[in-house]
This record gives structure tokens, sequence and C-alpha cells, in this order.
């Protein structure tokens, strides 16, 4: 029987050559695969040249497979095409092509394929298989054009970074941002470093950290901290947060403020817990901290990366909002338990969220790094904060799924004590001014917005690829 195809085309505001030479970097494959799958690479061997191999874990509902692609043929700057050699399908060929056109490069995936017993299958089958396919190379190509547009602002010059925190939800979506853009990406390990792929040991609690003899780096993004909303904040769960804040950040402050050749940028992650929970009030940079043990945290955070501000090293707080991704954090553990729906409400559901998508995080960084003008503390969310209750009920409405009743204040403070009254039941509104008036624009300013594109619960399936700038 005869194999399927499917066809996803997109324009790009760019060069044909532009857009091959981005899929040709490292970070290329990770920046595309949609947050919502499960689906992680395990290994690679070369790149898009013939004989380049990438292996990744997979899975169809609860069931991991194994997808193991091999590269085939390769004309640079027009196309390049891979195979399944492992894999849930009988046949799978995806080519690649790259066009220019008057209005931009054209990209052309397609797609060959052959379902495993096909003359058995129902005919829904294949719709099920094209529907999947849509949702995919939707996100791709909506993603890749955003990151282009990015890329073209703030990625100009390569850079030569640093950062803590790289194998997290946020590190790991920022590294392959960063590498397809074309800068040169160092992390920092507290295990044995591989130093082929760039990996830097530090150990902040015996205060190691050695950045001699290797070349001088243009910025340094520090995202490294103990997960401060999960569990019970017992007292030893409380000195790992302040800890892993405190002696991380300073000294990684300390060292760069002593090297001979500086960085010109230092971010620092920080939250917009330093804020404490502010009811409805719109809190700014310029406003003091709160009086909540989250507060406190972000204040010694923060002032432990002053020696860095110290040496003139121009220094960014980022005041960072709940990162919504299906890939760690809030929203994925929202989503592990919404078989059956999703609460109407935490508590009273009063409670404000300044939230921020991943892919404007990660974004959102990189203009941090490149905008000379942003200094100091700087709020990182969203533009338009939403309730607690406004989140689930947007969240059931994408998902489909239907509203349970609220989870009591109570029942919340007993299962998680403090941790439960500052992050689950307290809020935080914040402005966002200083960075949209720095020349940063949201890819998703609304959350249902931002949801369905995280999510692929996209409300015109049928229309995927079709991008013009």
């Amino acid at each position: 029987m005869a194999d399927k195809r499917f066809v996803a085309a997109a324009l790009f505001p760019c060069t044909a050559r532009e857009l091959y030479d981005w899929h040709r970097r490292a970070g290329a494959l990770e920046r595309l695969i949609p947050p919502w799958e499960k689906t992680w690479v395990r290994s690679r061997k070369g790149g898009i040249d013939p004989g380049g191999q990438v292996v990744m874990q997979m899975y169809a509902g609860p069931v991991p497979y194994t997808w193991q692609a091999r590269h085939i043929e390769n004309s640079v700057g027009v196309m390049f095409k891979d195979i399944q050699e492992r894999g849930p399908f009988a046949r799978w060929t995806h080519t690649h092509r790259f066009t220019d056109t008057p209005d931009g490069a054209q990209l052309e995936d397609q797609i060959d394929y052959a379902l495993p017993a096909h003359p058995i299958l129902p005919d829904f089958s294949t719709t099920l298989v094209n529907n999947t396919l849509e949702r995919v190379f939707r996100y791709r190509h909506a993603t890749l054009g955003e990151d282009i547009r990015l890329h073209h602002r703030c990625s100009r010059t390569p850079l030569r970074l640093l950062i803590s925190g790289g194998s997290g939800v946020l590190g790991s979506a920022l590294r392959p941002l960063l590498t397809t853009g074309g800068h040169e990406v160092w992390t920092l390990v507290r295990r044995q470093p591989d130093r082929s792929k760039k990996e830097i040991y530090w150990n902040p609690e015996q205060g190691e950290l050695n950045l001699a003899g290797l070349p001088a780096f243009d910025g340094v993004i520090h995202l490294a901290g103990d997960n401060i909303g999960e569990g019970r904040w017992t007292p030893d769960k409380k000195k790992r947060v302040i800890d892993s804040r405190v002696l991380g950040t300073g000294l990684i402050a300390r060292t760069l403020a002593n090297l001979p050749v500086r960085p010109k940028v230092l971010l620092s992650a920080s939250a917009v817990g330093f804020y404490g929970n502010c009811l409805d009030c719109c809190m700014r940079e310029e406003d003091s901290a709160g009086p909540d043990f989250i507060s406190d945290v972000c204040s010694l955070w923060e002032h432990s990366a002053l020696p860095a501000q110290d040496a003139c090293i121009r220094t960014v707080f980022m005041r960072i909002g709940v990162v919504l991704s299906p890939r760690g954090g809030a929203l994925n553990r929202l989503m592990a338990t919404s078989a059956l729906g999703f609460p109407s409400r935490f508590g009273s559901g009063e409670q404000y969220i300044s939230w921020i998508g991943i892919n404007d995080m990660v974004a959102a960084i990189l203009h941090a790094l490149t905008c000379e003008s942003l200094v100091g503390p700087v709020n990182i969310a969203a533009p338009q904060p939403v309730t607690n209750s406004q989140l689930l009920r947007t969240l059931a409405r994408v998902m489909r799924r239907p509203l349970l009743p609220p989870i009591p204040a109570p029942l919340l403070k007993t299962l998680y004590g403090q941790m439960a009254s500052e992050v689950l039941l307290g809020g935080c509104r914040v402005a966002t001014d200083k960075l949209q008036h720095s020349g940063y624009t949201f890819r998703h300013a609304d959350l249902e917005q931002a949801l369905r594109h995280l999510l692929g619960k996209f409300s015109d399936i049928g229309q995927a690829g079709e991008f013009v700038e």
C-alpha cells in the first residue's frame, strides 16, 4: 500500500540559508519538540549530514518506546532528509526544504509514512496521525518564527555564556534557544565535568568554582536553587532553600568580580515572591520586600549578587513569576492530577498569580542579556496577571475538563503548612512596565492563548504551518 503524505509549509522573516543554518545548530531538535509531548533526546551522533543519528525516548500514553532517526541526505541551504530506523511506524521519511521567496524563506516539512498493519487498521487511524502532525507542526512553525524574530534582535553578535541550573525546567528550555541563536553556552555542574560538552565543576557548599584558564564570558545566567514550591517548609527545607540561593549566588558574584576580564552582565534569578502576599495591589520594582519567608529568601538571594554589581558588572535581578510549562513546575503538577478535572480554586481563589509561559520566559532572558538599559530588579511575568480561579477555569476550558469542587484552605495548610499559606494561597500581582518599555514584546500575553500553545490545544487545527510575517 502506498505511503501517506503530510505537508506543512510556513514563511519566515529570514533567508533560506539562515533558516537552514538554524536547523544545523545544537539544540534545534530540542527547541522544536512540543512541550506537551513526553519526548527527550537520549543521544545523538553527528548533525544533519548523512550518517547523523538521534535517539529519543517517547511515550504512547503511559507506554515508553524508542525512536531512532538517521539523516540520509543533505544539500546545504536547500534541504535535508531523515528516516526512522526504529520506532512506531512501518516507514517514516521527513524531508525539510528551504526556499527563498519574495516574502521571506519558506520551510516545507514533508512527511511520508506508513502505519504498521495498515490493512487492518480502521480508516480514522490516518486521520489521528495527521491531526497529531498538524498540532506538532503548528507549534514548531510558530515557535521557530518567533525565535527567528528574537534572534534578529538579540543574536546578531554571538556571545559566550555561562549558565547555572542548566538541567532544570527553565535551563533546559533556555540552552537550546541560546545555541540555535549561535551563542556558545557553558554550564556549571556538580559532578565530574565533561569539558567536551563545555561543563565546569562547582560546589557552592564548599565554595568551589574555578574559572581560571577558561575563555572570557560575555554574560552569566544564574538559575540554580532548591525548589521552594515542593513539600512542607521544615527547618531543614528552609535552610536548603536559603543556602542553595545565598551560597551559590554569592560564590558566582565574587568569582566574577575577581576575574581579570569580567563578563558584561550577570542575570540572577529571583522571584515575584519578593513582594510577599500583596492581595490585589500591583507591585513594581521600586516597592519594598514583603514580610513573608519567601520575601526574605528573595531579599537574601538578590543581596548575595551585589559583589558583581559593585564590580561594575551590569546585574539584573530577574523577579520571575510562575513559569508555565507542561514539563515541570506548577502546570506540570496540575496536569498530572487532571484525569477527572481541575479544582475550581485553591482556598478563596482570589489570590493573584503573575504567570509567564516558558517560551516567553526564555526569550525575556535573552532580551535581558542584550538590552543594556535593563539593570537592577526586573519583574518577568505576563502583563495580564490572573486570579487562581481564573487560571483553573481557563485551564479546564482549554483541556475540556470539568471543574471540581474547590480545595479548602484549611486542608492545604494541614498538608503543606506555611508553604501552602505563602505559595498556594498567597498571591502577587506585578507590573511589567520596565520589561516592556525596554523593548520586549510578549509572544503570549493572554493566558488562554499561552495554554493552547503550550498544550497543543489549538482551536483551528487544519491550518498547521500557516505563518505570515
